[in-house]
């Protein structure tokens, strides 16, 4: 799912970036339980690949510092990488919309609720249609669309609030 992976662009096309997990004891483990594998150094790559595409973006150095301790830390839990991810990009784009989580799996039956959960999953195509916007490689590449928001950051700086 998106809860370990992204998707950049870099000189040589779009890249996944997907942080290794360790395997869960059962389908029904907690969300705030999935472990990070740390046998891996996906950090360092993750950063250099991040580093390698954005370097020469327009916000690239006024964002980096804000992102560069999610490479260089350690997280123990999926979650907490996520939720402080999450933090960082509603305080850079001033957003302030509260999270809130439930401590169990919520199912919904009833017909007033929409369970939109597995809408969007990297394995199965959207009907969405992201409009373009600037990206340093599309002269190469053409537009690339559904990108991690650090793409839209690094690309459109303070504009990206605009843009979403």
């Amino acid at each position: 799912s998106y809860r370990n992976r992204c998707y950049i662009v870099s000189a040589n096309g779009v890249i996944p970036l997907s942080i290794p997990l360790v395997k869960a004891n059962s389908p029904q483990t907690p969300m705030r339980d999935i472990k990070i594998s740390d046998h891996t150094s996906w950090q360092k790559v993750h950063w250099r690949a991040i580093i390698s595409a954005y370097n020469s973006s327009p916000f690239f150095e006024y964002y980096a510092d804000d992102f560069r301790p999610f490479y260089e830390n350690k997280f123990q839990f999926l979650f907490d990488f996520n939720e402080q991810l999450r933090q960082l990009i509603f305080n850079l784009l001033y957003i302030q919309t509260p999270a809130t989580y439930s401590e169990q799996y919520q199912t919904y039956n009833d017909e007033m609720t929409m369970d939109k959960r597995n809408t969007i999953h990297p394995k199965r195509k959207s009907n969405f249609e992201a409009r373009s916007y600037y990206q340093v490689f599309a002269d190469k590449h053409g537009f690339a669309p559904n990108m991690s928001i650090i793409d839209l950051l690094f690309n459109m700086g303070n504009e990206s609030r605009l843009y979403l």
